[in-house]
């Protein structure tokens, strides 16, 4: 997972997508990483540790602190500016893009409204990575909100 500065939503989706490999019994190497490394923010630690999943020990890095970065089977951008700011990988390594609203500075509702977004899309991303075949963008956008009307 690709973000901006690594200390929020491509945390989370390393500790959702972390959570959701080990349910599967799938065994998967995760990490993210951001364009420029700052710190984990104490409300994606908060939010995260609200649903069981411990990010106190992540640290903030940039795709160059990463094992290995070339060799990646999938790079998933979770913000536009990193995705603009992504290097360009080998043909076989697949890049997906699920844009997530950036939750800083605002209220923990938006955090866990964000934290709960980036969780669906982990699931289905290991859903379909169990299947053994990539998922498209579109299979892990969230889900539609019905308002009564």
């Amino acid at each position: 997972m690709l973000c901006t500065h690594n200390s929020a939503r491509s945390q989370m989706a390393e500790g959702w997508l972390r959570h959701h490999a080990r349910a599967a019994g799938l065994g998967a190497e995760i990490h993210s990483a951001g364009t420029r490394a700052t710190r984990v923010k104490p409300e994606a630690i908060l939010v995260m540790r609200e649903v069981g999943i411990d990010l106190s020990s992540h640290t903030s890095k940039t795709l160059y602190d990463v094992p290995d970065h070339w060799e990646f089977d999938l790079v998933l951008t979770v913000c536009d500016e990193a995705k603009e700011a992504c290097p360009a990988y080998p043909a076989r390594t697949t890049r997906l893009h699920v844009s997530f609203p950036d939750p800083s500075g605002n209220e923990l509702e938006c955090w866990r409204e964000v934290r709960d977004a980036i969780g669906d899309a982990s699931r289905k991303l290991i859903h379909a990575l169990r299947e053994g075949r990539q998922p498209t963008e579109a299979e892990l956008l969230p889900e539609p909100t019905v308002t009564g009307g």
